[in-house]
């Protein structure tokens, strides 16, 4: 019996289921990467940044971070918005292998990838610092500690390094002689060790070779002249007697004379509302106290800064051994060549002082 042959719209009907299902396993295939696509973008680069209508936030990462600790410092204000699509893009990117600490600036609206690589870099925003009226290292320490990342009792540990500081010229003593007072700009996770250094070199920029010369005209070291005008500025509010104040104790130190500086005694005691210095107040045992013991005390009393230090340098050259503020409460003070005439002076301000009842 003949076999039937097949015909030639079956093998076309055929072919043209073939391709049907051709075609529609790559459609599918396009739709899933379309699918992917969309869910990779959505993941990478979507809105993933809310700041609660604030245009910039910083965020805070610390020292020693790892992944679950940046997640924590992005979700402890509620700006990101999906966790789980961060953490996913920063293990993609490799982010958790490569975490630099900081601070970031945040802008609303930012995705995954934009916050990832911000934070990959490690290109921060530096903010300021501003250093004025601190009069040990323990109230230095704490007012940076407050700006920086960095520990105080780390930095107050490195002052009183004696190794460290010899490195700088300075001792536990005179380490605040690097320090003068203004604002500075240091990135947040700037170390003690960095901000020390950092501190030396504005140091350093001070002390020009015309200073240096000047300093040495007057027979003084650059500590001696920081210290010295660490107590001028405790003397007075009046800037434009700064180099007259200065040439007294000047004067008193080349002729071998006590200093007897009101403001370190007040150091020593560390009461710096004191408004009249007695006796009492002047047996204080302490190396502070020039009431007590000749020449400069170990190191200064206050940071002290450029225009201090400059009115040091020039001091003015005078033959006044004594002054006394003024009774006129003008917040100037009176000179003098002779210790009647000083006590004299004296007499008048403490009568001052006495009549609005200030004790002490």
């Amino acid at each position: 019996m003949a076999k039937k042959k097949r015909g030639k719209g079956t093998k076309v009907g055929q072919k043209s289921s073939r391709l049907k299902v051709v075609v529609a396993i790559l459609l599918l295939l396009l739709l899933s990467l379309a699918l992917s696509f969309a869910w990779f973008y959505e993941r990478a680069f979507g809105k993933n940044v809310q700041l609660n209508g604030d245009k910039s936030e910083f965020v805070y990462i610390e020292t020693g971070s790892d992944l679950n600790d940046v997640v924590s410092a992005l979700t402890e204000s509620g700006w990101l918005i999906n966790r789980s699509s961060f953490i996913w893009l920063a293990e993609f990117m490799n982010y958790d292998e490569k975490i630099k600490p900081g601070r970031y600036r945040l802008t609303d609206g930012m995705s995954n990838r934009a916050l990832i690589q911000l934070l990959r870099s490690g290109k921060q925003e530096p903010l300021k610092l501003t250093l004025r009226a601190l009069r040990t290292k323990e109230q230095l320490a704490g007012k940076v500690s407050k700006v920086l990342e960095l520990d105080s009792l780390d930095l107050i540990e490195l002052l009183n390094n004696k190794e460290f500081m010899e490195q700088f010229g300075l001792n536990e003593n005179t380490a605040l002689c690097l320090f003068m007072p203004d604002t500075y700009e240091f990135y947040w996770n700037t170390s003690a060790k960095g901000f020390v250094e950092r501190m030396n070199s504005e140091y350093e920029k001070f002390w020009t070779e015309e200073r240096l010369q000047r300093a040495a005209q007057a027979g003084l070291s650059k500590t001696d002249v920081q210290i010295i005008a660490s107590i001028v500025v405790q003397e007075s509010n009046q800037r434009d007697e700064w180099p007259i104040i200065a040439g007294v104790y000047i004067n008193r130190l080349r002729i071998g004379m006590r200093l007897q500086a009101d403001p370190t005694v007040k150091f020593a005691l560390q009461d710096f509302e004191l408004k009249r210095i007695r006796s009492i107040h002047t047996d204080v045992e302490s190396p502070y106290n020039t009431y007590k013991y000749k020449g400069l005390p170990p190191g200064p009393i206050y940071i002290t800064g450029k225009q201090s230090m400059d009115a040091v340098l020039n001091y003015q050259s005078h033959n006044y051994l004594y002054f006394c503020a003024r009774p006129d409460r003008s917040g100037y003070h009176s000179f003098s060549k002779s210790f009647l005439e000083h006590k004299r002076l004296a007499r008048e301000y403490h009568r001052s002082l006495n009549s609005r009842g200030i004790k002490r």
